[in-house]
């Protein structure tokens, strides 16, 4: 059951960081967009390969890159 005019905190605050992170790369040039999105991209490989060889800590990290990466995708496709 939900409250009509009440949102959960944590879903508010996830929204608003989101939003943030997409503000903070849309107010970047497309050059430092496309470096951090280069940089993402081999912290992704990375932790894929961490993941093979059963050394990585956080399972969660490998999505939360892919999430960062195709959020960047979003405001460098925005730009064209």
């Amino acid at each position: 059951m939900q409250i009509i005019g009440f949102e959960h905190p944590r879903e508010t605050l996830a929204q608003k960081e989101l939003e943030m992170k997409a503000l903070q790369y849309r107010e970047m040039t497309r050059d430092e967009v496309e470096s951090k999105l280069e940089e993402l991209e081999r912290h992704l490989f990375e932790l894929r390969s961490q993941a093979v060889t059963e050394k990585l800590e956080n399972s969660k990290a490998v999505s939360n890159v892919k999430r960062e990466i195709a959020r960047i995708k979003t405001v460098l496709r925005e730009t064209e």
